[in-house]
């Protein structure tokens, strides 16, 4: 059993740019080494203040992911339950914000004894703590830390300081990976080492040499560039690794293991070195690539702007569990992203029109709900097959409580409380935390049972793919994020209207997925929870592969 003086650790650090690779390229060195037998724990530091992701738009750091244990955290942490096949929860993820309540916490409960609290080393200190509590939880081989932001900026320097720290006094167990930008300009053709070789003198300045550069650019790094990095960054040219832009993501440890960087790492620390078993995720990384048909899904939501520019993470869970599901099938997914407030302007006709499936995914507030509503009512009556995640799930049970059971006033309580027909309305414990304005960390997260109802659609999704929790008792259980929920008091409105309930919650019974019958539309379905954050690419979500299949066979657009 690994001690904390058998663990070894980790750090990725990142420069240059942000959103460089850290993530992948930390989840895509984790499966390579998890492959290799080592059991490896990957964190994520963040530089916010914010002690989770929870209350970030995700227009302005992504889609935040959810965990099963409720922790609402960054994208990368998803990126590690991808690669590596493992739930990931709070000891995973820790921000600059939740480091200085910590000490500060301590510090009123007067736990330093009178000294004076300064930020080396008690912030410093604080940060190695959860470095090393984590890999003994985990009985870990190798904690992977990934150090949030580029090397230079001031949010971050106390992890720097903190890793600086951990090298000096854990000699021959510590190693650093620099994720850097290597840029091909087009004016000038050729790939420029500059910044990379800035961003490392600015990690010398900290006291750390790495002991790999991943050098990320548009093409592969060429011998010329390699040997440039090598002499002006004081390392040995075989420690460069070439990470050039890929068709997938999921084809990076595969590139990285061409390089023997997985065998590199296990000798610099001293470890076995063993050949990855990567025969699966080969099998799974070439049938993405053998995809010839095209299905074009239409994607109604909220945050898809950024300026002036369009913003694809903030539904990155969304696109992966839909890749996950169509790769598995043979399909590629072609989205079309449609602002829900333009639909409200121009219509879901002209905008909409017919394509093979329909999502409304996860959103917040009055903003753009007219044109989610009136895109889920738009599916259900041209027979598009429609899934609705959350949000989606309570704006199509507004839209049919509109257009068949005649409550032209039918809408949230979040967005009209002054509505006759709240057939969404707050769950009751949520009412007096939102008086308090407690927003963080105080909905309804994390892993929830729901029982199925036989004879329905879910149950047969659910009982096709072997995914029940407990298939005796029909029990299954999915991530939700939420505060409001569907009202009961109007159940035996919709159900005798046609509308099916077919899953409640175990603890409070709450309705949780509703669905049209087959004889009536061929995929209609809203769930409360949220699927696609746990879809993983050798193991695609039920509802989402059951999605994609009423796609590929939909003739309404013919």
């Amino acid at each position: 059993m690994p001690t904390s003086k058998s663990i070894k650790y980790i750090f990725i650090s990142g420069g240059v740019i942000s959103g460089i690779g850290k993530g992948t390229t930390s989840a895509s060195i984790a499966l390579l080494l998890k492959s290799s037998g080592y059991k490896v724990a990957p964190i994520k530091f963040e530089n916010y203040l914010n002690l989770d992701a929870g209350t970030i738009n995700p227009i302005e750091h992504g889609d935040p992911f959810l965990c099963e244990d409720g922790t609402e955290t960054d994208m990368d942490i998803g990126t590690y339950e991808k690669f590596l096949n493992e739930d990931m929860g709070r000891d995973n993820f820790v921000t600059m914000g939740g480091i200085y309540k910590a000490v500060i916490d301590r510090e009123r409960r007067f736990e330093y004894d009178g000294e004076d609290v300064e930020a080396i080393p008690y912030i410093t200190d604080e940060i190695t703590s959860r470095i090393i509590s984590l890999g003994e939880k985990k009985n870990a081989d190798i904690v992977m830390i990934e150090l949030g932001g580029t090397a230079g900026e001031y949010q971050n320097m106390f992890y720097y300081e903190a890793a600086r720290i951990m090298t000096l006094k854990n000699p021959g167990k510590v190693l650093h990976i620099h994720v850097s930008y290597v840029p091909t300009p087009g004016h000038l053709g050729e790939p420029k080492t500059k910044p990379t070789q800035l961003s490392v003198k600015t990690l010398n300045s900290l006291g750390i040499q790495p002991d790999f550069i991943i050098a990320r650019g548009e093409k592969k790094l060429d011998r010329r560039r390699k040997d440039r990095l090598a002499l002006f960054c004081n390392m040995h040219k075989d420690d460069v690794i070439s990470s050039p832009d890929l068709p997938s993501v999921y084809e990076i440890p595969l590139v990285l293991q061409e390089q023997k960087l997985d065998e590199k790492i296990l000798q610099k620390l001293g470890l076995k070195v063993r050949p990855p078993k990567l025969k699966d995720w080969i099998k799974f990384v070439e049938s993405t690539k053998n995809v010839k048909k095209e299905i074009e899904i239409a994607i109604v939501g909220k945050y898809f702007g950024t300026g002036d520019y369009q913003l694809k993470d903030s539904y990155a869970a969304l696109f992966d569990a839909l890749d996950h599901a169509s790769w598995k099938q043979g399909f590629r997914i072609k989205t079309r992203w449609v602002d829900a407030e333009a639909v409200e302007k121009e219509g879901a006709e002209k905008l909409i029109g017919r394509p093979r499936g329909l999502i409304v995914p996860i959103g917040w507030g009055k903003r753009g709900s007219e044109g989610m509503i009136e895109a889920a009512s738009y599916a259900r009556k041209n027979k598009i097959p429609y899934l609705g995640l959350c949000y989606g799930m309570q704006l199509a049970t507004i839209a049919f409580a509109r257009d068949v059971l005649g409550f032209k006033d039918a809408n949230t309580e979040e967005n009209n409380k002054k509505s006759k027909h709240q057939v969404i309305h707050f769950i009751p414990d949520q009412k007096e935390l939102v008086k308090l304005r407690a927003y963080g960390g105080t909905m309804r997260l994390g892993g929830w049972d729901a029982k199925i109802k036989k004879g329905t659609r879910a149950y047969e999704i659910y009982r096709k793919y072997d995914s029940f929790k407990d298939k005796k008792n029909l029990i299954t259980s999915e991530r939700h994020r939420h505060r409001y929920e569907f009202n009961d008091d109007f159940a035996k409105d919709f159900e005798k209207a046609g509308l099916v309930i077919s899953a409640r919650s175990v603890k409070e019974n709450l309705a949780e997925i509703v669905e049209l019958p087959k004889t009536v539309h061929p995929f209609y379905f809203g769930t409360q929870g949220h699927p696609e954050y746990k879809s993983r690419p050798l193991r695609p979500h039920p509802i989402f592969m059951e999605f994609i299949k009423a796609c590929s066979s939909n003739k309404s657009i013919e």
